[in-house]
Order: C-alpha cells, then sequence, then structure tokens
C-alpha cells in the first residue's frame, strides 16, 4: 500500500531541494539522539548542546569532503565516480569548496540550532548554511569575485514592487561598484523600453549617477538583462532614462545568435495555447499576454489573486507541454511562477548569467555570484543560474542584504579562525 508520507513527496517533488532534504536527514539522526525533550531540568542542557554542536560539525566536515571529491571527480572528466551523486542523483556542479564547518558555526551562534530540543535542523536552516559556506569561499579561497547578479522581485525589492531610494540594499550595491565588481540584473521582466526599468530600479539608478566616489567607468558596470536573457541595457548616467541599450551581439552567446525566429514564435505558439487551456479547465479569471519574446497570464481584476496551486498547475502544465515538442527541445526556454502570474520566456537564467560574464569579459563561474528567491526546480525561474555560477538563496531582500553584508565583511577581513 502506499503510504501518504510518499504520495505527498511524489506530489511535492517540484517543491524540494534534494540537496537540502539529504543534508536535513544526515543532521536529524544526533538531534533525535541527543535532544532532550522531556528533560524537567535545564542542568544537562549545556552538556546537550555542547555534543550535539559537535556533532553536526562531524558531519558538515565530512559533507565538505563529499563537494570536494564531486568537485575532483567532475575535473577529471568522471562525474559517475562522485560519492555525493550516487547518495544525492540530481546534484548539480560546484564552481567552488564550500566551508561548511565554518559556515555551521557562524549559523549556529545565529540561530541556535545545537541549543533545540524540539526543532530539528530545519529547511532554512541547512539553506543559510549553504549561502554563508558559499560566500565565505567565494569571497577567500577562490579570491574575490568578480560578477555579481541579482533577480529582482523578492531579491532586490518585495513582488511587485520597485527598489526605491531608502532601501539599505542600494548602498550594498554601491559598494560592490566602487570595488571594482561587475554588476548584473538578471530578471524575468522584459521589457524593450529602458524606462520601465528605470521605473522600477529609480533607486539605485538615481544613486548610481548621483555618486560622487564611483568613477565614470564604474558607473557603467551595472547591466540589466530582461526577459530572462533577452534584452540588455547599461547604466549611463548621461541618459534621460540612466541607461542605454546594447547591441545584441555585444552580449549574447552564439547558440543565442543562431535561434531562427521561427523558433522562437513556435514556443510562444505551444505554450500560449497551454496556457489557454490552463484557464479553460481551471475556470481562472485570467488575461494572455503576448509580448515578442515571452506570453503569459495575469488576472483580469486588478486586485485578483490566483491560488498558489493554480499557478503551479499552469506552469507544470506549459513545462511538460514545450519539453515534449520538438522545438522545445532544440530551444531552452523557462516556464515559471511569478507569485501572481505564470509566465513562459525564452531563454533562461542560466543563459542571462553567461552573457553578463561573455559581456564582462569572460568571467568564470567561480568568479560569479547569482542571489535569488526562485531554486526549485520547476516553476523557479533561479535554478538554472546554478549551472552558470555559485548562487545564494534568499528568501526576501532583507536576506539580500544579510548577504552582502557578509560578502563586504569577508572580502575585507577574511574568514575568521
Amino acid at each position: 500500500m502506499t503510504t501518504r508520507y510518499r504520495v505527498e513527496y511524489a506530489l511535492k517533488a517540484h517543491r524540494r531541494d534534494a540537496l537540502i532534504e539529504f543534508i536535513k536527514g544526515l543532521l536529524a539522526v544526533p538531534f533525535v539522539l541527543h535532544s532532550q525533550p522531556t528533560a524537567a531540568s535545564s542542568a544537562g542542557f549545556s552538556e546537550m548542546a555542547e555534543e550535539s554542536h559537535r556533532r553536526y560539525r562531524e558531519i558538515m566536515r565530512d559533507l565538505e569532503d563529499l563537494v570536494n571529491n564531486h568537485i575532483d571527480c567532475d575535473t577529471a572528466g568522471t562525474p559517475e565516480r562522485s560519492k555525493l551523486r550516487f547518495l544525492v542523483p540530481s546534484v548539480g556542479r560546484f564552481f567552488t569548496p564550500l566551508l561548511l564547518e565554518k559556515a555551521f558555526i557562524v549559523q549556529d551562534k545565529r540561530r541556535a540550532i545545537s541549543s533545540r530540543r524540539f526543532v530539528a535542523p530545519s529547511f532554512n536552516d541547512i539553506r543559510l548554511i549553504l549561502n554563508t559556506a558559499q560566500i565565505m569561499s567565494l569571497a577567500t579561497q577562490e579570491g574575490p569575485p568578480k560578477l555579481v547578479t541579482f533577480d529582482g522581485d523578492v531579491t532586490l525589492y518585495d513582488d511587485g514592487q520597485c527598489l526605491l531610494p531608502d532601501s539599505p540594499v542600494i548602498q550594498k550595491i554601491l559598494w560592490l561598484l566602487k570595488n571594482g565588481l561587475c554588476v548584473g540584473v538578471v530578471t524575468a521582466a522584459g521589457y524593450t523600453d529602458s524606462s520601465r526599468y528605470l521605473e522600477r530600479l529609480h533607486g539605485l539608478l538615481h544613486a548610481i549617477r548621483d555618486s560622487e566616489e564611483m568613477t565614470a567607468e564604474q558607473k557603467e558596470n551595472l547591466i540589466i538583462l530582461g526577459g530572462e536573457s533577452s534584452y540588455m541595457f547599461r547604466s549611463c548616467p548621461t541618459s534621460p532614462t540612466l541607461l542605454k541599450p546594447v547591441a545584441r551581439e555585444d552580449w549574447a552567446l552564439p547558440e543565442m545568435l543562431a535561434w531562427s525566429d521561427s523558433d522562437v514564435q513556435g514556443i510562444l505558439d505551444i505554450a500560449e495555447t497551454s496556457l489557454k487551456d490552463s484557464v479553460v479547465v481551471m475556470r481562472l479569471s485570467a488575461t494572455v499576454i503576448r509580448k515578442e519574446r515571452a506570453v503569459g497570464i495575469v488576472h483580469s481584476e486588478p486586485n485578483g489573486k490566483f491560488a498558489r496551486e493554480q499557478l503551479e498547475e499552469a506552469v507544470l502544465a506549459a513545462q511538460k507541454t514545450l519539453e515534449l515538442s520538438a522545438v522545445g527541445q532544440r530551444l531552452p526556454f523557462c516556464a515559471f511562477n511569478g507569485g501572481n502570474d505564470v509566465f513562459v520566456d525564452i531563454g533562461d537564467k542560466r543563459l542571462g548569467v553567461l552573457c553578463c560574464q561573455r559581456f564582462f569579459g569572460a568571467v568564470t563561474g567561480a568568479q560569479t555570484l547569482h542571489i535569488g528567491d526562485q531554486f526549485l526546480s520547476a516553476g523557479h525561474n533561479d535554478f538554472k543560474a546554478r549551472m552558470a555560477g555559485t548562487t545564494v538563496w534568499v528568501a526576501n531582500p532583507a536576506e539580500t542584504v544579510a548577504c552582502l553584508d557578509e560578502l563586504t565583511e569577508l572580502m575585507e577581513n577574511g574568514v575568521p579562525e
């Protein structure tokens, strides 16, 4: 008989991260063995916390070794020999080692993971440990990064909002630019008119224009790549919109320049049909929007809201339909849940980040950090950025600021002993 757990797992597989679930399972063992949920006195709590901390550190140290072995196997051209890939078949590429033990120590101080008796190490605990481990490695072991890219909604600003002048993330991005790093905003928002990006990012663009601490060259080291990988604009303080368009041949990858217009329109036609079918089948109050290189559905009412399950159904239906089509196997695409809309874009964020790397001069994946909020495998458009560079998974703009604070501190002072 199929258990309810197995049914739930199968139905929600697209909402799980296999590596985080694997680590979560490893950390559950010392939690179960050493936590004292029935203790009547706090006398033994410190010993419990010390033993849990020691066991958690051992696990993180072993995971570091697994990641290093995984990198060695990929480098040697024998990925099938990776023990981590055997344990987590869906695990992807690591561009740098991960300082997991040191990252755990940092996050344990912040989140009291070892001291908890009733709440086991959680998905968010592990996500933040991985974030810190990646930032530590990127900022120190492999040398400072050259490129930092960001998602827009929920990463730089709240969903559907704009980057306002008082946002704390602006000063963090200015620090990156002033210290010689390049910055890209790789967003699903696809506009051919640069004034629309000025509207969304006016706080940052005005701050760059008005800065007296940056050189003219540094002020131009911000680019916006819209529609995942469809339109590029570069910061230009003298332009009326503070942005100037960049010719496609100056940033697009050779494979992208070879795409035929008939294939592009073929992808959009199939996606549009699938989305219209979802609207009919689920009786959605939705409007279909067709753009030059994207198609999607939005709510027909100004303040209307779709249920999350409806959005995910529309995304997964469109994705599967395209995957089974001939043109969907020739051209990359991205079907994603935007929070209250569903869109299918030509290209994806892997290509978007790679285009940023090419534009700024052959920057490598080990020199790139992408910060985003959508990293689950289906319906989440930051997922494929993992194939182009190192990544950090945030849940809101405040976490983006915290990650940039960590990066700044580590670049200036190194990893603490």
